[in-house]
Order: structure tokens, then sequence, then C-alpha cells
């Protein structure tokens, strides 16, 4: 592995972890980059899975204390479909040919991105009553699938839903930032028996994370947050043409 590609991807991994602190959307820079440094599509996204795990794990651990279910559906049940789902679409993927993922990939970016540009700036919070708790258990069931699946847009796919379900935004918010952990945790779990992770990718990659991480956090409170999210919809959408163009 050359210093380029070592600093490409600690770069990489400083710049998702300080994003996902602030506003999401590490997955933008991180698979292209790791797809830069030699992987195909699929393993891109089997290590960067693998290498912002820790990050998710240590922001979801710091806002615990406002995690909480809805008045139909418990945590402990949102916490069990997440881990269940999570491991489908974990499946799901190894079991996709890379080929096939290859061309799925600028599609699902592309509609990660169309998450992440409604959840910025189009959503609006309305009163409404509450869905059932199975229209909640199975919305959250899919949104599991396709975060152990590929990932992108789960934060704002959660935070709609949990929000539907009865939960205030702030609740939504934490519950959304642990459940994430959760659903990667499984995913995490189904990919360690591949052999597609680039460990030392995922290593150097996930150091800079970690350190991004700490860095948004500290940044919370002082960066233009708007300007950021058009950052992440400009950033999706360039990746989303380049991605196309390669095929």
């Amino acid at each position: 592995m050359t210093l380029g590609v070592i600093l490409l991807l600690f770069g990489s991994g400083l710049w998702a972890g300080t994003q996902n602190a602030l506003a999401g959307g590490g997955s933008f820079v991180t698979l292209p980059a790791l797809m830069l440094s030699g992987l195909d599509a699929r393993a891109a996204n089997i290590t960067s899975t693998i290498a912002l795990f820790p990050g998710q794990v240590t922001t979801g651990w710091a806002g615990r204390k406002g995690v909480t279910g809805t008045e139909r559906l418990s945590f402990k049940a949102f916490f069990i479909i997440s881990l269940i789902g999570g491991v489908v679409g974990a499946i799901l993927l190894l079991l996709t040919p890379p080929s096939f993922f290859a061309r799925l990939v600028p599609w699902l970016v592309l509609f990660a991105t169309s998450i992440f540009a409604w959840g910025s700036f189009f959503r609006k919070q309305h009163e409404h009553e509450p869905v059932s708790a199975a229209v909640a258990g199975t919305s959250q069931f899919l949104i599991a699938i396709y975060g152990g699946y590929f990932g992108g847009g789960i934060g704002f796919l959660m935070l709609a839903a949990l929000t539907f379900a009865g939960l205030k935004i702030r609740a939504a918010g934490a519950t959304k930032n642990v459940l994430a952990a959760v659903m990667n945790a499984s995913a995490v779990v189904i990919f360690l028996f591949s052999k597609e992770i680039a460990w030392l990718n995922a290593v150097i990659l996930g150091i800079g994370a970690i350190i991004g991480g700490l860095i948004g956090a500290h940044l919370l409170q002082r960066v233009n947050e708007r300007a950021l999210r058009i950052g992440i919809v400009v950033l999706g959408l360039a990746l989303t043409v380049g991605l196309f163009l390669r095929q």
C-alpha cells in the first residue's frame, strides 16, 4: 500500500467521522475512497461498514440517556427487530454477486442522497396519530435490512419512521443512533466471516473515523450545519454521476 493510498484512507475516515457526528452521510466519502484504493464495490461496502462501526457505537453510547421506545412498541422490540433485519441485509449482500452489486451501487447512492436531501431540506414536522405497532415494527425491519445491505441514508429513514411512530424529534434522534449501531453490529458479525474485508484499509480508515468523530463532536455547536448538509448532497450527486459514468 502506497503512502498516497494511506493518506487517502485516513483522510476519508477523518472526514467521514466528522461528517457522521455533525450530520451523517459519511459512507458517501468512505465508499469511493475504498474503491479508489482498489476494492470492488461490494468489498468496499463491507470494509466501510467494519471501519465505521466503532464510531457508531461511540455515538450511540454518548446519547443513550435519550433512548426510548414508543407507547405501542418498546425499545427492546425495536432492538430485536433491528438486530434481525441487519443480519438479513448482511446475508443478502454476501449472496449478491459483486458484478451485480457494482451495477446496483449508483442507484443505492442516488436513493441515499435523495433520502438525505429530503430529510435535510424538505421534511416537515406535523402532529399526527402515531402509527400502529405492526406498521412501526415492519418499517424498522425493512430499514434494518437496507441498513445491513447498504446503509446509506438509514439515519433519515429511521428518524422519519420513529417520529411517525410517536417519538419526539430529540428522542427519535438518540434512539436511531443506537438502532443504527445495533443493525450494523449484526452486519459486522456476519461480515467477519467474509474474505472480502480489506483489514488494513479498514484499520486506517477506522482510526481516521474515530478521530473525526471526536472532532465532529467538538464542532457540533460551531459549524454551519445547513452548509454541511448542502455539501453532503452535492457530494452524493457527484458520486452518483461518477459511478454511473464508470459503468
